[in-house]
């Protein structure tokens, strides 16, 4: 879990889709399952704002993000996206993923620290186009 105490921001029609995904739990396979729950976790903090209100610096669906692991020196840059559109060599990550449900919700500027395979990480948002 992330150590901020902001709750996240989701358009709510991110979040309505985001919890069908969860809801529909057949496309979640066993290795999944734990992500699956830290993102269902997640959405029950966040903070539910329409299209209209909905920040342009703020993670989404379909965001293209540029990433800065903490102990590395190279921005990543990744989009986020519903679990059948991932395509790692593509550079589309997962909301399932352990990075995507780490990022979504949250700001350009903010830092995340979040349990990946690798261990913990803490990343920075330096840039969200939606």
């Amino acid at each position: 879990m992330q150590k901020t105490k902001n709750p996240i921001i989701l358009r709510e029609d991110d979040y309505q889709l985001l919890n069908s995904y969860l809801k529909g739990n057949g496309h979640v396979k066993l290795h999944d399952a734990k992500n699956a729950r830290e993102l269902e976790e997640e959405l029950k903090k966040a903070r539910l704002v329409s299209k209209d209100n909905f920040p342009a610096d703020v993670v989404r669906l379909n965001s293209r993000i540029k990433i800065k692991e903490s102990s590395k020196n190279s921005v990543i840059d990744i989009a986020l996206v519903t679990p059948d559109k991932a395509n790692i060599k593509e550079g589309k990550i997962s909301v399932m993923a352990p990075v995507g449900t780490a990022l979504i919700g949250f700001r350009k500027g903010q830092k995340v620290s979040w349990h990946v395979p690798a261990g913990r990480k803490t990343f920075t948002i330096m840039d969200v186009i939606n």
